[in-house]
């Protein structure tokens, strides 16, 4: 079991639970806190019972208030930027190709590159005072983590761009009417209890069909080609109808 400097990492009843403890920097996302993300991903991906991952931050003010400005202001030339670039949208890439779905519990600003880093997760449930927004243009920047096609694709090409080029956080509701969160907590719902309801049902399905529908929905997402979509639905289909718990659901619906 690695150790984390800057994450707290759990498992409970079969989740995977990934907290950014930064608070006195708002969860700011530094080279190694994002290296630690990737690590993370890499150590539990192999884990076969595991059903979920939930992503958050500590406290109650910040999901990820972007990148770490202080860290970040040292980079400078184009070569130092294609690196952090290369190494941050790695990391999400990790995140976007996890074997179970990977839920971004936003528990209050997810600016910049957290907005990035929430927008790769598979859903965004959030507390009732979140908010989310791609505002790297105050900056003079665009998107430094990968994230701009998950935002294009979220929202399509011309509400994503005016997204981004208007730089404005959404609050918690907004952003759901948007598209960019799936849930919101009820004023004064605890964000864990949301999260749980928003789990509920899918925490009902076995590991490998929670896998199987990860893995095509992964497909979709880098744009393969239909053949090779077809193929990973396949054998899904294939290694899911064989196994036990297949057919132990058959028997226990016939004796109905």
């Amino acid at each position: 079991m690695m150790y984390y400097k800057n994450l707290i990492v759990e498992i409970r009843d079969q989740v995977l639970w990934v907290k950014i403890n930064r608070p006195k920097v708002r969860n700011a996302l530094s080279l190694a806190t994002l290296g630690e993300l990737g690590r993370a991903c890499t150590e539990y991906a192999a884990e076969p019972a595991l059903k979920a991952v939930v992503l958050t931050g500590e406290g109650n003010e910040s999901f990820a208030a972007g990148g770490d400005l202080k860290e970040f202001s040292a980079i400078r030339t184009a070569a130092q930027t294609e690196q952090l670039f290369d190494l941050a949208s790695s990391v999400l890439d990790k995140i976007r190709k996890f074997p179970t779905p990977v839920v971004a519990a936003v528990n209050g600003w997810a600016l910049g590159g957290g907005a990035e880093l929430a927008l790769a997760c598979d859903f965004r449930v959030a507390a009732a005072h979140a908010s989310i927004g791609y505002i790297h243009g105050r900056l003079n920047i665009t998107c430094g983590f990968g994230g701009g096609a998950d935002l294009m694709q979220l929202l399509g090409g011309s509400r994503a761009m005016l997204h981004g080029l208007t730089a404005k956080p959404l609050p918690a509701l907004e952003a759901q009417r948007a598209g960019l969160f799936d849930r919101v907590a009820e004023e004064g719902e605890r964000l864990e209890s949301c999260v749980a309801g928003f789990l509920e049902p899918l925490l009902g399905q076995q590991p490998q069909v929670i896998r199987a529908y990860k893995a095509m929905a992964s497909a979709a997402q880098q744009g393969l080609s239909g053949e090779e979509r077809r193929a990973i639905e396949r054998e899904w289909f294939v290694r899911t109808w064989t196994h036990a718990d297949h057919w132990a659901a058959v028997d226990a619906t016939m004796k109905k």
